[in-house]
């Protein structure tokens, strides 16, 4: 057993669990932060996506103790209160969401592909970013326009800070 201690969504935890426990499973099974998904175990489906000090990393093959002493966001810690993140503002006004169980992992690369690329982002970007994260529902089409819409937000909401 170790003792790991990270910032999760702006707050301080500390989390006594075993070694080999991964990332995932420490904030749903440990923090009851079930927005975290698990879909594959394997990185390939990216439902499990969450920021590490502001860096997009699949949960499901990160050991929680290498998040010690790092910054944690997921699904739930990006909106502000009440108001959403403006890529979940996007994605449901583009509808870019069918089952749901994608979206948090698709939110979470999208707002990092997003800060990485600012505003050079197009379509085939986008698409390309994004190969990591599996829909089965859809064809993507909708999520592209979700992000590339959400890139124009993110521009509008920084320069308003």
């Amino acid at each position: 057993m170790s003792t790991v201690k990270l910032t999760v969504n702006g707050r301080a935890v500390s989390v006594d669990c075993e070694d080999r426990t991964l990332l995932v499973h420490l904030l749903r099974d440990h923090l009851n932060l079930t927005g975290t998904h698990v879909g594959c175990d394997t990185s390939q489906c990216g439902a499990c996506v969450v920021h590490i000090d502001g860096r997009a990393v699949k949960s499901c093959t990160t050991l929680a103790g290498q998040a010690d002493g790092a910054n944690v966001t997921t699904i739930e810690g990006i909106a502000k209160g009440d108001q959403l993140h403006p890529m979940q503002e996007a994605f449901r006004d583009n509808h870019g969401l069918q089952c749901g169980f994608c979206t948090p992992g698709m939110i979470m690369s999208a707002i990092d592909i997003v800060n990485r690329y600012g505003g050079n982002l197009d379509e085939a970007t986008v698409r390309h970013e994004l190969e990591g994260n599996i829909c089965r529902c859809t064809g993507y089409h909708n999520i592209v326009k979700a992000v590339l819409d959400a890139a124009s937000r993110m521009k509008v909401a920084q320069a308003a800070e």
